[in-house]
Order: structure tokens, then sequence, then C-alpha cells
């Protein structure tokens, strides 16, 4: 088989729609737009969300709050998931999401305080909350910031 072979599906490629060609065609005349009205019209062309002079969806449903653009959204993981690693590892976004305890980073890493951790490991971050530094350090390990 080459290239020059291959065909399309039978049925998948249709004839153009060749409309005003006369009573013969099935679509001469008005060209199977009916009788006078708007949309017979040449020109014609409706407005996205026009909903016949109704009052359109968007316009109906209430709009609530703000949405902030510059908001950064954290990939938030609990010092109970770092218990698995030994004492004197370096805990890195990319070493987690490696290890799939961090689906998708977004825009940084952030350390949250649930949980104990016993082992003093070198974990570094985007941000953390302050009872994760207190329990990072408390165990002996380091809590370093990644600038970005």
């Amino acid at each position: 088989m080459a290239l020059n072979d291959l065909r399309p599906a039978p049925g998948a490629v249709r004839e153009r729609k060749r409309v005003g060609r006369g009573p013969g065609s099935g679509l001469g005349k008005t060209s199977g737009r009916g009788e006078k009205g708007q949309k017979s019209r040449s020109g014609f062309g409706q407005r996205e969300g026009f909903e016949g002079g109704q009052m359109p969806l968007h316009r109906r449903v209430p709009k609530r709050g703000f949405n902030n653009k510059w908001r950064k959204e954290y990939a938030a993981v609990n010092l109970e998931k770092l218990t698995v690693f030994d004492a004197g590892t370096i805990v890195t976004p990319e070493l987690l999401l490696k290890r799939g305890m961090v689906k998708n980073l977004r825009d940084g890493l952030k350390v949250l305080g649930e949980g104990e951790l016993k082992q003093a490991l070198t974990v570094r971050a985007h941000k953390f909350s302050a009872r994760a530094q207190e329990k990072i350090a408390a165990a002996g390990g380091k809590a370093e910031i990644i600038e970005r």
C-alpha cells in the first residue's frame, strides 16, 4: 500500500450542496431557506448566544464574586506524606512529581503541616505553612524556599 492508494471510507466524503441551480436539483428557487423571513435573506447572520429576543442565558444567570487573574495555584502536600523518605533526603518538587505524590505542580509546591515528621529531611518548596516549618525544624530538618 502506498500513499496514492489511500482513499476515504465509502460514504465519508459527500458532494457539495449546490443550491439555487434550478427546480430539478431539489434546492432551486428558495435554495432550501423556505419562504420569507429574516433567515431567508442574504447576509443574515445571528449573534452567538442570541435566543430570539428572549433574555439570553449569559444575561439571565447572576454574576457573583471576583476572579483574580494573577492568582497562584499551588500543589499542596502534607508532612505525613513525606514520612516515606529516609532521613537526610533532599525532597524537591521534581522528586515528588516523579514519585507520583503530586500530580501537577501548577505554580509551585506548598508544604502543609498536617501529620508528624520523625526524620530529618531537607525540604525544598515554593511555600511552607508556619506549622510545617516548625515541624520540619523540630525533626532536625531544613525548610528551603525555592525562589521563582
